[in-house]
């Protein structure tokens, strides 16, 4: 295929015939995501306050060393210099942030709220070349499948949190019983919400169908393909809810864990 830049009609930036509050959205765009970066950038380097008896924070799971008893290989085996700062949640969190950052949706969102790139239809931009994503670094969001792979993996991870949310040490007895807490159900209804999330893209949707010529031919993968188109149709409401969704639940058991929050137990 024949590559080039385009040259796009000089609008002047924000310059427009649109009557409509066209600036809105990329605006609550921005802010929202923008918050997000904000607090979960500063979770991330707390490296403390993240887990709650039985409760361990999306942010920092799989924990593979640190010092909670969730840690799957306990503290980390090697003294850090004291001004590198060290935290679980570092060694994991580029994963599902990378999958975020390429995810089709959210470049969108963010080339229009950060970038004005465009910053909405038909709105001028402020720039006179357009190069789309044939040239470094903005090639490299290519990489969203590999990131797909790595996200469907973490789901397992976040489920088995969930199971181990079910079961609750008493601190007298050391007896393990079955319960169902608040902090239970918001960590089921965070898997919930990233599962609608990871389960609707558009990546999964061409590896289990998209790449075929007749579906019909293959019935298990157009079942496959319609499920996930299922999850695909709603792909921005899933991608928005489950960001704040995976932000509430490291708030939650923060909270909880700083004494600020009282974890009630419902069953």
């Amino acid at each position: 295929m024949a590559e080039g830049n385009a040259s796009v009609a000089a609008l002047g930036f924000g310059r427009t015939m649109r009557r409509d509050l066209w600036w809105l959205q990329p605006l609550l765009t921005a802010a929202g995501l923008g918050a997000f970066v904000v607090y979960a950038t500063w979770a991330a380097f707390q490296g403390r306050d993240y887990h709650f008896g039985n409760y361990l924070s999306p942010f920092y799971s799989p924990e593979l060393f640190g010092p909670s008893p969730h840690a799957w290989f306990g503290p980390l085996p090697f003294a850090l210099p004291a001004w590198l700062p060290f935290s679980p949640a570092l060694l994991i969190l580029w994963a599902p942030g990378g999958f975020r950052m390429t995810c089709y949706y959210y470049r969108g969102a963010y080339y229009k709220a950060f970038w004005a790139d465009p910053p909405s239809c038909t709105v001028g931009e402020p720039r006179a070349v357009y190069r789309g994503e044939a040239a470094f670094p903005l090639i490299l969001q290519n990489v969203h499948r590999y990131f797909l792979y790595l996200a469907l993996v973490f789901l397992f991870f976040l489920a088995h949190d969930v199971w181990k949310a079910l079961w609750f040490t008493d601190p007298v007895t050391g007896v393990v019983s079955f319960g169902i807490g608040v902090g239970t159900l918001v960590l089921a209804a965070n898997v919930t919400l990233l599962g609608g999330y990871t389960l609707g893209c558009h990546s999964l949707r061409h590896l289990v169908g998209g790449n075929l010529d007749q579906l019909s031919r293959a019935p298990a993968r157009f079942t496959a393909y319609r499920c996930v188109g299922c999850f695909n149709r709603r792909h921005m409401l899933w991608a928005w809810m489950s960001l704040f969704g995976v932000a509430f639940s490291d708030l939650y058991v923060r909270l909880c864990s700083m004494g600020i929050w009282t974890d009630w137990r419902l069953f």
